[in-house]
């Protein structure tokens, strides 16, 4: 029983690294090959999706399924910055009271895939995704004996 549960902690694992990997390879496309310049907000976002890839590939290769209280306070953080960023876009109230934001506003909108999808949209997805997986993560290491 026990090998059942730390090969669906792996899976998890995996699964995340694979999120966090797809949604930096996907900024890294929009603004590297299709030339999207990042707002500020969007740098805050990369600032916190990049690391979980790091830390998700080496805890997924190492098996350590504890490494989940990192990803999910990084990955709730970003969830907060991508919600903001998601609200300001499309939300007339936030937009109207949003704050300057460098030499590319924080409310223009590079794509609008079904009148909703956005890059923050995209981001705010993947950082749910982590999120919610560390928390399964946390809870299957409820009772385990932690180094």
């Amino acid at each position: 029983m026990e090998s059942k549960k730390a090969k669906k902690q792996e899976n998890l694992l995996f699964f995340s690294w694979a999120v966090s990997v797809v949604a930096t390879l996907g900024s890294l496309y929009f603004s590297e090959i299709q030339q999207f310049e990042p707002c500020e907000l969007c740098w805050y976002q990369r600032i916190l999706m990049y690391p979980l890839t790091i830390i998700l590939g080496i805890a997924a290769v190492k098996k350590q399924a504890g490494i989940a209280i990192y990803t999910a306070v990084l990955s709730g953080i970003g969830a907060c910055f991508s919600l903001y960023h998601y609200l300001i876009q499309k939300a007339d109230f936030f937009s109207s009271s949003a704050p300057a934001c460098g030499r590319v506003p924080c409310t223009g909108q590079y794509i609008n895939w079904m009148g909703f999808i956005t890059i923050p949209f995209l981001a705010l997805v993947a950082f749910s995704i982590i999120l919610i997986v560390s928390v399964v993560l946390l809870k299957s290491l409820k009772g385990e004996k932690q180094l």
